[in-house]
């Protein structure tokens, strides 16, 4: 495993990080034993970084990781936490709370589900739109100061938040989907998180599973309602993902570890974590790792998808028009 440091106020972190998400449900029905065991594995490769939401499970992701955390030290790992998102009974998402308190209170309910006493970078989960973006940040920061939070992280916020975030308190990371399929961050947002010496957790590298040629998993799984999967869109990213395979096979990768490896290759201070919730899955995507990407490897896989190809938004029309990372298309 390699190791990097999370922006330049940051913590040494493993190259490659764990998104926890789908051993909670997101992708259909998840098990709890080979989820525990996945985990396990990660640490023993090397992972460091493990990601993961309040809102994953209801808190089910963050008692997962607790019970696994008993027969880990927790200085092996760190703990990358989103708060902030509402649901209902119904798993319905149904708004977005970032006040001071909220933040308070959200990570007290995180400390006592993963049975910690810190974590390590705590981050809104999105832009809460009636609520400066300054006073969050703030309440993190009141946190790091009382020793619950190590490190601020954002996510999905475009650049003129990200400077405003700056300016309250040192954020080191920002996650993000960047992909093959998804590179709107090249823009404007990667120069800006350069610019402030901020690193990027890319997430959705495997696009959702696209790019591994993983099928929807029934109702429970919420890639059923990601326009990407459905329709003309779903057979146009299927041939797009037959094509970065065929280049894949031509230099002894799969087409995950290709996708794994190209978002690595974009630089040193952008680390791709990668939802696996089986250890198969796990192993075949560290094996990214030993691959190192020419100019023109990269070029090839570029062609294979170039930039812009992919059919249909990364989220539905009515989620991105919430996203602040998405805002600036608009401008």
């Amino acid at each position: 495993m390699k190791y990097v440091q999370l922006g330049k106020a940051g913590p040494q972190t493993s190259a490659f990080g764990l998104g926890c998400m789908g051993m909670s449900g997101m992708y259909g029905p998840s098990d709890r034993a080979e989820s525990l065991a996945t985990l396990h594995a990660a640490v023993d490769a090397g992972i460091t970084l493990l990601d993961t939401g309040d809102f994953y499970g209801m808190g089910h992701n963050e008692m997962l990781i607790g019970e696994a955390l008993r027969d880990i030290p927790r200085d092996k790992v760190q703990l990358s936490v989103k708060f902030g998102a509402q649901r209902d009974p119904a798993a319905g998402w149904i708004g977005f709370d970032a006040r001071p308190a909220a933040v308070k209170t959200a990570l007290a309910y995180t400390l006592t589900r993963l049975g910690v006493d810190y974590i390590d970078i705590y981050r809104p989960a999105r832009l809460d739109p009636s609520v400066p973006v300054e006073d969050t940040i703030g309440a993190i920061a009141d946190m790091v100061k009382a020793g619950y939070v190590r490190h601020i992280g954002l996510s999905e916020v475009g650049s003129e938040t990200i400077r405003r975030a700056a300016a309250v308190h040192p954020i080191v990371d920002l996650q993000i989907e960047y992909s093959l399929m998804s590179r709107g961050i090249e823009e404007d947002i990667l120069p800006t998180v350069r610019e402030l010496g901020i690193s990027v957790t890319a997430y959705g590298v495997l696009s959702r599973g696209l790019l591994s040629g993983s099928a929807v998993m029934g109702a429970g799984d919420f890639r059923a309602h990601s326009p990407r999967f459905q329709g003309d869109n779903a057979e146009r990213n299927a041939a797009l993902a037959a094509a970065l395979q065929k280049v894949a096979q031509s230099r002894g990768m799969t087409a995950s570890q290709a996708a794994i490896a190209w978002v690595a290759a974009q630089g040193s201070d952008i680390v791709p974590v990668v939802g696996a919730r089986k250890r198969h899955q796990l192993e075949e995507s560290l094996k990214a790792l030993d691959f190192s990407l020419t100019r023109e490897d990269l070029a090839t896989l570029e062609a294979a998808i170039p930039k812009g190809a992919a059919a249909g938004g990364r989220y539905a029309e009515a989620q991105l028009a919430h996203l602040d990372s998405e805002k600036r298309k608009a401008g």
